[in-house]
């Protein structure tokens, strides 16, 4: 079966359970790496997502994937700075800072930064430190991402 197929059946699973314990569905991978095949589950929730969810998500959802074709199942965060793909990505981000990486330079530039102050199906506008605004459009970005600021956090010893 193949990739497609795999998580194009199991992400309708991943669906109705993140519904059902309040969770946002954000994606579902399978990534074939040099230890085997990988199912990833990316969730969500307002205010961060927790070890103790993911593990009550994994516990829940194992026993309704576990015929397909995978080696190991993660059920994870997708970070903080995860990428913005949907239009929800883009709504909950306005007014915050986002990193915008292209394809192919623009005007000599291929990364920028500034505050999502608009967004449509097709494009999204930036307001930079001047507040002049910079329009890109979502076909041509290669990653949008929220800045994460890390002022204050100590560097935790392990």
């Amino acid at each position: 079966m193949a990739k497609t197929d795999i998580t194009g059946r199991i992400r309708p699973l991943c669906q109705r359970l993140a519904d059902e314990m309040g969770f946002e569905l954000v994606d579902v991978s399978l990534d074939r790496e040099p230890t085997g095949k990988y199912l990833r589950i990316y969730i969500d929730k307002e205010g961060g997502m927790d070890l103790d969810g993911c593990e009550a998500f994994h516990r829940k959802i194992q026993p309704k994937v576990e015929d397909y074709d995978y080696d190991f199942l993660e059920c994870c965060s997708p970070g903080a700075d995860r990428p913005l793909k949907t239009d929800a990505d883009y709504e909950r981000s306005l007014g915050a800072e986002v990193e915008v990486r292209l394809f192919r330079a623009v005007d000599g530039v291929k990364e920028a930064r500034g505050i999502l102050s608009a967004w449509t199906k097709e494009d999204f506008t930036l307001e930079g430190p001047d507040g002049a605004e910079q329009r890109f459009s979502r076909k041509d970005c290669a990653s949008v991402r929220p800045t994460v600021d890390l002022t204050g956090v100590e560097d935790v010893e392990l």
